[in-house]
């Protein structure tokens, strides 16, 4: 038996990692600002981290959600103190697309309607109602299409308040900064006019943060930058530094109903304390002011680039429209100056992202390479 081939694989096998380095099966060093589609929050091997999974693992790995477990109660409280959401509830799961389906299946539980509304361009993962939502038709079978859904441009609140006042709206999905989609930020004055119009349709308004959350923006969850409260919030990549674990967190207008809601592994034992250990480090390291200066010193430093169109994103979230389709020179930056970097559903848009923990040398370093990667490939083209 072979494992079923997912993605076009890079030869690179990658055994170990440090900070924001990993190495491969060569023992060649690589500066990682990819972090496995910006998984990876408090660097590769963080020994807060790996010290506390290890404690945990010696003491108990797994049981089931139908007993106590004090770690669950403990990480939704840190959670909700670093979030400012310490009034919402928290519940655990696997993935980014398993939160995703448990938010639209709570928001239709809530108003008892089946309409969707997303956004072009956006990314909610490949399950079955998140893939429904997400705008690739690519990777959508013909079994996920079982509800009605609308995708509409980003931006145009105009066209969005057309379908609310009919109110036959379940939910509106959106993400706090895109990030497949090739780091598109949305307009703080759309996402706070999406709200009242969803107050006013008693229409659930979903942030999904799976990707721009966690600190990733500056702020732990990007939405925040628009002063806005959605009514369920979805939560994943940085949650876990590589550990698998989401969530959603929920409004406190939501009533839990037994068997509404379950999962056999989200929220174990050593899920929340590698969801612990995140935070902690977050708090102690004071991540989120680091991420600030570091989105800052990227932003300047990419912009003076004559062949960058356009920098995007916040934080440690950045995406670079380039004249170019990027795939040639990620293989380039990867394979001959030692850097990962992300791709984008836009073949023309460079996806940086570095973990929060990243330095100012590692930032300098980055630049420094992806000055002599440009000069190279504008020669090779």
């Amino acid at each position: 038996m072979k494992p079923f081939p997912v993605y076009p694989l890079m030869n690179i096998n990658i055994q170990r990692g440090l900070g924001s380095y990993v190495w491969d099966q060569n023992d060649r060093k690589y500066l990682d600002f990819y972090g496995g589609h910006a998984v990876i929050s408090i660097g590769h091997g963080h020994p807060h981290f790996v010290q506390k999974i290890n404690k945990q693992l010696e003491k108990l790995a797994f049981y089931s959600n139908a007993v106590l477990n004090d770690l669950q109660t403990e990480l939704a409280e840190k959670i909700g103190t670093v979030s400012g959401y310490p009034d919402y509830q928290l519940f655990m799961v696997n993935s980014g697309a398993e939160a995703i389906e448990n938010a639209l299946k709570l928001a239709s539980f809530k108003n008892l309607r089946t309409k969707m509304i997303a956004f072009e361009r956006g990314f909610h993962g490949r399950t079955s109602a998140a893939v429904h939502v997400t705008d690739n038709p690519k990777i959508s079978a013909k079994i996920n299409q079982g509800f009605e859904r609308v995708i509409l441009p980003w931006n145009d609140l105009s066209v969005v308040k057309k379908h609310l006042l009919k109110e036959d709206v379940c939910a509106v999905l959106i993400e706090g900064m895109q990030g497949v989609g090739g780091v598109h930020v949305p307009d703080p004055q759309f996402l706070k006019e999406l709200e009242k119009l969803c107050q006013q349709t008693g229409t659930i308004l979903i942030l999904d943060e799976i990707q721009s959350g966690y600190g990733r923006s500056g702020k732990f969850f990007a939405h925040q930058y628009s002063d806005i409260q959605p009514d369920l919030i979805t939560i994943a990549k940085g949650m876990g530094n590589g550990f698998p674990i989401g969530g959603v967190l929920i409004s406190p207008d939501f009533k839990a109903q037994f068997g509404m809601l379950g999962t056999t592994f989200g929220g174990t034992h050593l899920a929340c304390a590698a969801g612990l250990a995140v935070v902690e480090v977050m708090e102690k390291e004071a991540l989120l002011e680091n991420v600030i200066e570091r989105g800052h010193q990227l932003k300047t430093e990419l912009s003076q680039f004559k062949e960058v169109l356009e920098v995007r994103g916040m934080g440690c979230m950045i995406g670079l429209e380039m004249p170019f389709p990027v795939k040639a020179f990620r293989t380039l930056l990867v394979e001959k100056f030692g850097v990962f970097t992300g791709s984008s559903s836009q073949p023309n848009t460079l996806r940086i992202l570095p973990p929060l923990t990243v330095s100012e040398a590692e930032v300098t370093e980055f630049i420094g390479k992806f000055k002599e990667g440009i000069v190279e490939y504008c020669l090779s083209v």
